[in-house]
C-alpha cells in the first residue's frame, strides 16, 4: 500500500492511501475523522465523517489482532519475564 501524508493548514493531517489494486481513499485526521472515497477521479465521490469513538471502532476492526488479544500477549510476556527474573 502506498501512503502519503500531508498537512492541511487549518484542517489537520491528510493520509492518502492507494491499495495494491489501485483503489484510493484518504483519511483526514482532525478532532473528527473523515474518510474520503475516490472513484478514479481526483475529487472524492463520498466523504464519511466519523466521531472519535467511531474512528476508534473502525481502527480496532482493521487491526490484525484485537486490542484484548494484544493485551493478553503482553500480559503473558510480562509474566514470563517475572518468572525468569525470579529464577536468577
Amino acid at each position: 500500500m502506498e501512503i502519503t501524508r500531508s498537512t492541511v493548514p487549518g484542517a489537520g493531517v491528510l493520509h492518502q492511501l492507494i491499495t495494491r489494486d489501485g483503489q484510493r481513499f484518504a483519511v483526514l485526521v482532525t478532532r473528527d475523522r473523515q474518510l474520503f472515497v475516490y472513484d478514479g477521479a481526483d475529487e472524492p465521490y463520498q466523504v464519511i465523517a466519523l466521531e472519535p469513538d467511531e474512528a476508534d471502532q473502525v481502527a480496532q476492526l482493521l487491526q490484525s489482532r484485537s486490542i484484548p488479544d494484544r493485551l493478553a500477549t503482553v500480559e503473558r510476556l510480562v509474566d514470563q519475564l517475572i518468572r525468569e527474573d525470579r529464577c536468577r
